[in-house]
Parts: structure tokens; sequence; C-alpha cells
């Protein structure tokens, strides 16, 4: 089934306070060389066929204006997956 992925990310500038406690697990797990950790969300958009470059377009104003939230969170990307 085709699905558009959008990813969506905090702001490089804020605190992450999930992502820097698996960053602190994985350092005491063993793993010093992982030095940071950003949790985000992935949100799959699924269609019955391969989604048009309208859809394409509208899925990102959907990921822009109700999928995140501008205030802290950033779009990564907007990507097609077509199974």
């Amino acid at each position: 089934m085709p699905k558009i992925i959008v990813e969506v990310m905090p702001k490089a500038d804020l605190l992450d306070p999930a992502g820097k406690a698996v960053a602190n697990s994985l350092q005491r797990k063993g793993h010093p060389e992982i030095t940071n950790v950003r949790i985000g969300k992935r949100i799959e958009l699924h269609y019955t066929e391969i989604p048009t470059p309208k859809q394409i377009e509208d899925a990102k104003e959907i990921a822009a204006s109700f999928l995140s939230n501008g205030v802290i969170e950033d779009v990564v990307a907007v990507t097609v997956e077509d199974l």
C-alpha cells in the first residue's frame, strides 16, 4: 500500500528530555561513542494508489499545519514509500 511518510523532530535548539534519557542509558550500557539522541515521530499517510504530486504537496501542508507543532518541532522529511 503506497504511503507518504512524514518525519517530525524537535527543533535543534530545544531540550529533548526523552532523547537525553536514552543517550544517558546507552552510555551507561557501554556505548560512550553515542553522545546525543534526538527522538521524533514518524507519521504514515496511507493511500489506495501512488500519491500524485498534488497529494504530496497537500501532505507537506498537512504536516506543517496539523501534524507538527511549529513552535517546538520541525518537519524534516516528507517522502513517498510505494510498497
